[in-house]
C-alpha cells in the first residue's frame, strides 16, 4: 500500500553548535522537540541547518541520538543529498532505518552545467542502490544556492520511472511560475514552497504545504495556515506571517534565525556559526530586535522536558 502523502509545513531546523564548532546535541534535541510540538515536521539537515558544514558522521549521529528522545520519525524528512552518489546512499538508507518519512535529496553541486541525462543517471543509481520499497525521495530544487536546477522534464522522467519512489519536490527557487507548473504537471506528488508567502495561492492549486526556513521561529502559526488555508481568516494569518517573514529575510537568514532563538531563549551560544558563516554584528540585532517588537512577534517558550 502506498505510503500516504505527507503534508504541513517543515522547518529546515537550525543546528546549534558550542563555542568549540562541535553541535550542541541538547540545544538541538529540545529545537526539534519544540518544533513538532508547536505543529511543524522537521526537514533536518536542511539549507538552512547549515548541513553542508556537518559531516557524514555527524549528521548520522544526529538522527541516531534524536531516536532516543521523542521524536516523531513520520514527520521527518531529512536533506541526504551531496556531491558523492555513496554518501547519498549512505544517509538515505540511514534515514530509512529510523522511520523517516523520506530524503530530501540535493543534486550533486559541485559540477556545473550537468545534463538533465547526468542528473537522471544520479537520481538513478541513488534509488536503485538504496534498493528499498520504501524510500521516499523528494526531489531539492535551489538552483541559487545549488547552481543545478531541476527542470520539469527531470521531474517528469524520474516519477514515470520510480512512480512509488519519486514523492514529491521542494522548490526553493522562489518563481511562483515554476511553482504553479509544478502542481499543475505533478498533481500526484507533494510538492513543498519553500516560503510560507506563497501558502493561500499555492494551496488550492494542491501543494502539500511548505518547507520554510522561518518555520524555525514561527512553527505554530504556519502550521496553522498550512491546515487551514480555507478558512476564514486566512487571509489575515497569511499576511501576518507574510510580515514576519519579510522582517528575516532582510539578514542573512541563518544568523538571524539563530540569534531570534538564542534570544528568546536566553542562550547566546545559538549564535555561533561554523566558519565560513558569521552571527549578525551588534547593529543588526538590534535592528532586527526591534522590527520583531513592532510586528509584536514573540517566539512560545520553550517546554521543558
Amino acid at each position: 500500500m502506498a505510503a500516504p502523502r505527507l503534508s504541513g509545513a517543515f522547518a529546515p531546523a537550525v543546528t546549534p553548535f558550542t563555542p568549540g564548532l562541535d553541535v550542541d546535541f541538547d540545544a538541538y534535541a529540545a529545537h526539534c522537540l519544540w518544533l513538532q510540538r508547536h505543529g511543524a515536521g522537521l526537514a533536518i539537515f536542511g539549507t538552512n541547518s547549515e548541513a553542508n558544514s556537518l559531516s557524514l558522521a555527524e549528521r548520522m549521529m544526529l538522527l541516531d541520538r534524536l531516536s532516543g528522545r521523542g521524536i516523531d520519525f513520520s514527520r521527518t524528512l531529512p536533506g541526504t543529498g551531496g556531491c558523492a552518489l555513496p554518501d547519498t546512499v549512505a544517509l538515505s538508507r540511514h534515514a530509512l532505518l529510523h522511520g523517516c518519512a523520506g530524503v530530501l535529496v540535493l543534486p550533486p553541486f559541485f559540477y556545473k552545467g550537468v545534463s538533465d541525462d547526468g542528473l537522471f543517471a544520479y537520481y538513478s543509481e541513488l534509488i536503485e542502490r538504496v534498493a528499498d520499497a520504501n524510500l521516499r525521495l523528494f526531489l531539492y530544487h535551489i538552483p541559487a544556492f545549488s547552481g543545478v536546477p531541476i527542470s520539469l522534464g527531470l521531474i517528469e522522467r524520474l516519477a514515470r520511472r520510480y512512480p512509488d519512489q519519486i514523492a514529491g519536490v521542494k522548490d526553493s527557487n522562489g518563481d511562483w511560475a515554476n511553482i504553479e507548473a509544478m502542481l499543475r504537471n505533478f498533481p500526484h506528488l507533494a510538492i513543498f514552497p519553500a516560503s510560507e508567502s506563497f501558502l493561500t495561492r499555492a494551496m488550492p492549486l494542491g501543494a502539500a504545504g511548505c518547507i520554510s526556513a522561518t518555520i524555525n521561529v514561527n512553527p505554530a502559526a504556519i502550521s496553522a495556515l498550512c491546515a487551514n488555508w480555507a478558512a476564514p481568516g486566512a487571509a489575515a494569518a497569511q499576511q501576518q506571517v507574510d510580515r514576519i517573514r519579510r522582517i528575516f529575510q532582510k539578514y542573512p537568514m541563518i544568523a538571524a534565525l539563530k540569534w531570534a532563538i538564542g534570544h528568546a531563549r536566553g542562550q547566546q551560544q545559538w549564535q555561533v556559526q561554523r566558519p565560513p558563516l558569521s552571527p549578525l554584528s551588534a547593529q543588526q540585532q538590534a535592528s532586527l530586535l526591534a522590527e520583531l517588537a513592532a510586528a509584536g512577534f514573540a517566539m512560545a517558550a520553550l517546554e521543558q522536558p
